[in-house]
């Protein structure tokens, strides 16, 4: 008997052991390995975005909606709003990620897309009619970079008028910071708020 329960204490140790390396040294070591292939760091490491001059300043995969010190010379790009804002434009709180989980029909949700419409379109100059979906509704997490083209356009012309960029600097701008479909057909092509406004302050230097 004794001889039995050792063998089996022994065969336990040895399983234990076994995985203890495999999964606790050898499997975090592959993953650390394959998330820092050439090409694959940046996104293992959190998308971290860097100013000029090399300091740190957010993630290009986390939408920060800009507050502009005077909303009348409102110089930045926006985001889409967020569900955890106080207002209806935001700024939306970035500790807090989720949406709204009310339905289309919900009667709150679209007086808050209309207020959004009409509050976007006054501070764009445009027709309420031209303010794109995407400007309107809050993303899943709440905190998506992203934006359309057609809302990244409809915002040209006020970031140049109040940079004092021309509107083909300014396009410029926002197509380097744009990206096409995934694989030429998934997906939607897209504009990267964040990274969008930090080329838009180092070029007003």
């Amino acid at each position: 008997m004794l001889t039995t329960l050792w063998r089996q204490t022994a065969t336990g140790l040895r399983v234990l052991i076994a995985f203890t390396i495999l999964c606790g040294i050898i499997y975090p070591l592959v993953v650390y390995g394959v998330g820092h292939i050439p090409g694959l760091a940046a996104n293992a490491e959190g998308s971290i975005i860097y100013d000029a001059n090399g300091t740190p300043v957010g993630s290009s995969l986390i939408g920060v909606d800009p507050v502009p010190t005077d909303a009348a010379a409102d110089p930045y790009f926006h985001a889409r709003p967020s569900a955890s804002s106080s207002g209806p434009l935001g700024p939306g709180d970035t500790t807090t990620s989720g949406g709204s989980n009310k339905s289309g029909f919900n009667q709150d949700l679209l007086d808050t897309i209309n207020q959004r419409r009409e509050l976007i379109a006054q501070r764009e100059g445009v027709n309420p009619a031209l303010v794109p979906p995407d400007a309107v509704t809050a993303s899943a997490s709440g905190l998506d970079p992203d934006i359309s083209p057609a809302y990244a356009e409809l915002q040209v012309a006020r970031v140049a008028r109040v940079t004092g960029l021309s509107q083909d600097e300014v396009r410029n701008l926002v197509s380097e910071a744009s990206s096409g479909r995934i694989l030429g057909f998934l997906g939607e092509p897209t504009v990267n708020v964040t990274e969008l406004n930090l080329a838009v302050q180092g070029a007003r230097h």
